[in-house]
């Protein structure tokens, strides 16, 4: 049974933010997001990780917000290739931007775990990706 409803989840996202740029954008904060949650894993102090928990649950909870971009911007501007259609420079980007500040979110993280970061720092790196999903939302409006 799990083979089938992946097989149609997989169909459904395929349809609904296409197989090129608005794919991609979204499985790279999923591929951001399952590295957060990969160094969270190693994380040994209680009160620490417990901070991390919450810094990811928030960044996690961003993720049908991601989709809902990603759908808007396959229906906004179809594009079957990585070539960013005239007019979705802008959601683009902040997508992009997005997924790239939860990459170094990870970095920050695992700074953290290692005993050579701030959790002042990760926090930082998690508010910057919420700023700039809602800079790619501003372009919708």
């Amino acid at each position: 049974m799990k083979l089938f409803k992946g097989r149609r989840r997989a169909k459904k996202i395929d349809q609904e933010l296409g197989k090129g740029l608005w794919r991609q954008a979204h499985d790279r904060y999923v591929r951001g997001l399952d590295r957060y949650h990969q160094i969270l894993e190693g994380v040994e102090d209680d009160a620490v990780h417990n901070e991390l928990v919450a810094i990811g649950d928030q960044l996690a909870e961003q993720l049908p917000r991601v989709y809902e971009l990603c759908r808007c911007g396959e229906r906004d501007f179809p594009a079957t290739e990585m070539h960013i259609p005239a007019g979705a420079h802008g959601l683009h980007a902040g997508l992009s931007r997005a997924a790239n500040h939860l990459a170094t979110t990870a970095e920050a993280e695992a700074m953290v775990r290692l005993s050579n970061g701030q959790l002042d720092s990760v926090r930082h790196r998690a508010q910057q990706v919420l700023d700039c999903l809602s800079e790619a939302e501003s372009t919708l409006s």
